[in-house]
């Protein structure tokens, strides 16, 4: 089937099943542009929590289709594929989890969304690379133990000296493969540019940057920033909406890295959409003793947002 006649056929679907279909920043072009809501995790999580829709479809990995099921039980969640998974949550699982509070004992556990249901069922309170830092001072405790990236965790200890946050060793893969030469190689070819980077990218590369942000915060920067070249320390996908939004201002982006493509978030295609709505497969399911705690995390996520 032709795109045009895909796209056609997702309208039609989303219509006559009352689907919407949520897509995440690093989506490809063409899912961001038939998506109801495109936006990052904590965007994301937010519009599942208060959409009246009967079927979500969601265009990221398999956390995130997680999350919109343990916020709206009732709905049928839907992704279009079901390799889209996510190999920083693969890092971390339950038993690790546990053995990791138990050497820090007493400590609350803040958990990054980028993590499984059973994850977050573990945890206190979970967070995004969006209110990670809002979280983080809004608990009273001195010290945090934050799963299950690394990187995101030292950025955040550096804004809150005063606390001591304990981070588990995960990473996310795409992020991580920046390399300090390719932002020195970036900075000579594109000069007065500005870098902003993704908190999962290497501190190194943190340091280096003028902005640090989520993927919504890097977008709205761009967007509202008199500066006019940027080179982009994030996931390929963010690209889109920059040069869509910004048309016409004469402003320049560059992909910081040629390797900042998660091969996971591409794995959604159109015709997936298509299938899954047409068919109602890959459908996910949460175990409801599962649910109920990991709702808490996000729950409370939720109300500090």
């Amino acid at each position: 089937m032709i795109k045009a006649d895909l796209i056609k056929e997702i309208s039609r679907l989303k219509k006559e099943k009352n689907a919407i279909i949520l897509a995440h920043n690093y989506q490809i072009p063409d899912i961001q542009d038939i998506a109801d809501i495109v936006g990052d995790s904590l965007k994301l999580s937010q519009e599942a929590s208060k959409l009246d829709a009967k079927i979500i479809v969601l265009s990221g990995v398999h956390f995130m289709a997680e999350s919109a099921k343990i916020l709206s039980p009732e709905k049928k969640v839907l992704i279009p594929s079901m390799n889209a998974g996510c190999p920083m949550a693969e890092m971390i699982n339950v038993e690790k989890l546990r053995e990791f509070k138990a050497q820090h004992k007493g400590a609350p556990v803040i958990c990054y969304v980028n993590s499984s249901a059973e994850v977050k069922a573990e945890s206190d309170i979970c967070c995004t690379s969006s209110n990670a830092l809002k979280i983080v001072k809004g608990l009273k405790e001195d010290k945090i133990l934050f799963i299950p990236d690394r990187n995101l965790g030292d950025y955040i200890s550096k804004q809150v000296p005063e606390k001591e946050v304990i981070s588990y060793n995960g990473f996310c893969v795409t992020h991580n493969r920046i390399r300090m030469e390719e932002i020195d190689e970036a900075f000579e070819k594109h000069k007065g540019a500005l870098l902003l980077a993704h908190p999962e990218c290497d501190p190194e590369v943190v340091k280096r940057a003028d902005f640090v942000g989520s993927t919504t915060e890097i977008i709205n920067y761009a967007k509202s920033s008199s500066e006019k070249v940027f080179i982009i320390g994030t996931e390929i996908g963010v690209m889109h909406k920059l040069e869509n939004d910004n048309r016409g201002t004469g402003k320049e982006f560059y992909l910081l890295s040629d390797s900042l493509v998660c091969s996971n978030m591409k794995q959604n295609k159109l015709e997936d959409i298509y299938t899954v709505l047409r068919d109602e497969t890959n459908e996910i399911f949460v175990d409801e003793e599962i649910r109920l705690k990991a709702k808490k995390s996000l729950d409370r996520m939720l109300e500090l947002s």
